[in-house]
């Protein structure tokens, strides 16, 4: 069973993504994560206040499954089926330690320095994580999805806004660590 607690290299997970796109086209559905927050206020009446979220949301509680299974495969894989380290180069853990005193590479899956209670205690990282979080929310629906709805089922259906975008969430992304975080860390 050792194979299931590796990770599965990209020739195996790669097309097993394709088969899953494949079924969701022939089934005429989309995938993407972002638009369930949008289903899941309908769901719950939203409607009534916004006519953004007045359509048949039942049509797409597929989705919702999906976000479900992610949630909960997630924390199974999480909690059950993984050491939650993850190996990273040496030169990169020298560079966390160095630039930016992330001292935890390859002890956990996530840095404690960030991604803990002790760093939540700090007004600074919650407002950090609370304008990321406007932000991205804002982001993803300005795209019209986010990453996962562009990149994996956008461009499966060679859908030239989602190359767009895609090509700005890479550019958000290297901007974001070269040149905004080392200012606010």
């Amino acid at each position: 069973m050792n194979w299931i607690y590796d990770p599965w290299p990209w020739y195996v997970a790669g097309p097993l993504i394709a088969f899953t796109m494949f079924i969701l086209l022939l089934a005429g559905k989309q995938f993407g994560m972002s638009s369930n927050l949008r289903t899941a206020c309908s769901a719950m009446g939203a409607g009534k206040a916004a006519d953004f979220f007045k359509f048949d949301w039942k049509a797409e509680r597929w989705n919702l499954m999906l976000v479900a299974g992610a949630v909960i495969g997630g924390f199974i894989a999480s909690n059950y089926m993984s050491d939650n380290i993850v190996e990273i180069n040496p030169e990169v853990a020298q560079q966390l330690a160095t630039d930016y005193q992330i001292e935890s590479a390859d002890e956990s899956y996530l840095p404690t320095e960030l991604f803990s209670t002790a760093a939540l205690s700090n007004p600074f990282t919650i407002l950090i994580l609370l304008l990321g979080g406007l932000m991205v929310g804002f982001g993803a629906r300005y795209a019209g999805g986010c990453t996962s709805g562009h990149a994996i089922s956008g461009l499966s259906n060679l859908q030239l806004p989602s190359l767009i975008a895609v090509i700005g969430f890479f550019i958000g992304g290297l901007v974001m660590i070269h040149l905004i975080f080392p200012l606010i860390f």
